[in-house]
């Protein structure tokens, strides 16, 4: 019971130092890390090594995903891949169906994006429409935004899901294939379908989005080239998955061959290699300007990593102690669905801290234990609680401000339609993997 009271209590300290006191999250992680494993009997002297042993553990298993996947997303920015995808997505579905272009165009410029340099991305293109078309610019963006958020929460390579992958030993691949089959209704619900009662909301003087375009210098890449080399990570996971399933009977060569294509870091690099020659050489970039595009990309993402690199030590903490047991064999016992649970503390956690990378894995590191104990598929247990970090966003979420700012509403609209979005992306998730789960 001490146990189970200091892991709580833990949770708090780590809530009001991000919430309250504003400290970053990953030194947040690091002290209440240290704090939880004095209270629960680890010698001092072994506390330097599970620091050690705890971001190892995430740097091993998630950190080149994301560097990978931050440059794949920065070079499509970069090249004006991501406005040609957009122009395909919108021109294929006209005025009379320009919600449904939208969210198509949020959902696949979101998976190789991260959602800051999406949403940056996407917003002038949003006000474009809106002013070709004179339409309300909140009804007309919420189904790309929900899409990016979407994707933001569930698919890989974004940082959240992969490191709940890594943490919860879960295939990629068929992560990422429930992840579309969950993905899919949760933005058809929060996007065009309820876009429609946004249309009397009205935006504020907003100035003039440009989208950014590449230099003159530069060619632009063609749609099709863009399309294919967005997607390329989401093709060969999915793939390989595939072969994996249906041809059982490979020779061993065959088997190792397949391992190692499989492999996300493997994925993400020859995704990245290509896109090298599509999105940047082959449109008149050096490779030095290529390399330079890549740079800033770590540069962006580095505090990700290191906020998940955080997580892991307390995961860590939580296995050495032992309590990992003790909590899996109290949940065990709960009359709550496992993945109802994840779901549940993760969107308590989000409502709460605001950051939904944080509140991911802060359930994550209580719940592995469970997932073991359990047997719940770890794939949709990645899934749960994605879904329930993306739970209600309010005043303590940065992306509340960003959609705030950018349209110019009040408070009230903005709660109205970006927070309202986010709960129903949330529960229609939940929802779909439930069905998943009891399906499969």
């Amino acid at each position: 019971m001490f146990s189970i009271i200091v892991i709580v209590a833990s949770l708090l300290f780590l809530i009001l130092l991000v919430a309250y006191y504003k400290i970053d999250a990953f030194l947040a992680f690091v002290l209440v890390s240290i704090v939880t494993a004095l209270c629960l009997g680890i010698p001092v002297q072994e506390i330097p090594a599970i620091l050690d042993k705890g971001v190892g553990n995430i740097y091993r298993s998630m950190a080149l995903i994301i560097l990978f996947g931050a440059m794949l997303g920065k070079l499509v920015a970069e090249s004006g891949a991501a406005n040609k995808i957009a122009e395909v997505m919108i021109g294929a579905f006209g005025k009379n169906r320009i919600q449904w272009g939208m969210m198509l165009t949020g959902f696949v410029v979101g998976i190789p994006l991260f959602y800051d340099i999406g949403f940056v991305i996407l917003v002038p293109i949003i006000f474009s429409i809106v002013n070709k078309y004179k339409l309300p610019a909140v009804a007309i963006g919420m189904p790309m935004l929900a899409a990016l958020s979407v994707a933001h929460g569930f698919l890989p390579p974004h940082p959240s899901p992969v490191a709940l992958v890594a943490l919860f030993e879960a295939n990629m691949g068929m992560t990422l294939l429930y992840g579309l089959a969950v993905a899919l209704p949760a933005i058809i619900v929060a996007g065009p379908l309820f876009s429609k009662t946004l249309k009397q909301i009205r935006t504020g003087d907003v100035a003039v989005f440009t989208a950014r375009e590449p230099e003159q210098t530069f060619k632009q890449p063609g749609k099709g080239i863009s399309l294919v080399t967005a997607l390329l990570p989401v093709f060969l996971l999915i793939l390989t998955t595939l072969i994996s399933q249906f041809c059982t009977q490979l020779s061993e060569q065959g088997g190792h061959l397949l391992a190692f294509f499989s492999a996300p870091n493997i994925v993400m690099l020859i995704a990245t290699i290509t896109a090298t020659y599509t999105l940047g050489i082959r449109q008149g970039r050096s490779m030095k300007q290529v390399m330079d595009v890549y740079v800033q990309a770590c540069k962006d993402v580095a505090m990700i990593i290191l906020i998940v690199a955080g997580s892991g030590i307390f995961k860590v903490v939580m296995e050495e102690s032992g309590v990992s047991l003790v909590l899996a064999n109290a949940m065990e016992n709960l009359p709550v669905h496992p993945l109802l649970l994840g779901w549940f503390m993760a969107s308590v956690i989000r409502a709460m801290v605001g950051s939904a990378t944080v509140a991911a894995l802060t359930a994550a590191s209580v719940l592995l234990p469970l997932v073991t104990v359990s047997g719940v598929n770890p794939s949709l247990m990645v899934l749960a609680i994605g879904a329930g970090s993306l739970m209600y966003s309010h005043v303590n979420d940065s992306g509340f401000w960003l959609f705030k700012e950018y349209f110019n509403l009040s408070m009230k609209d903005t709660f109205k339609s970006w927070s309202m979005m986010q709960l129903i992306v949330s529960t229609v998730g939940i929802g779909s993997v439930l069905l998943l789960n009891a399906l499969l």
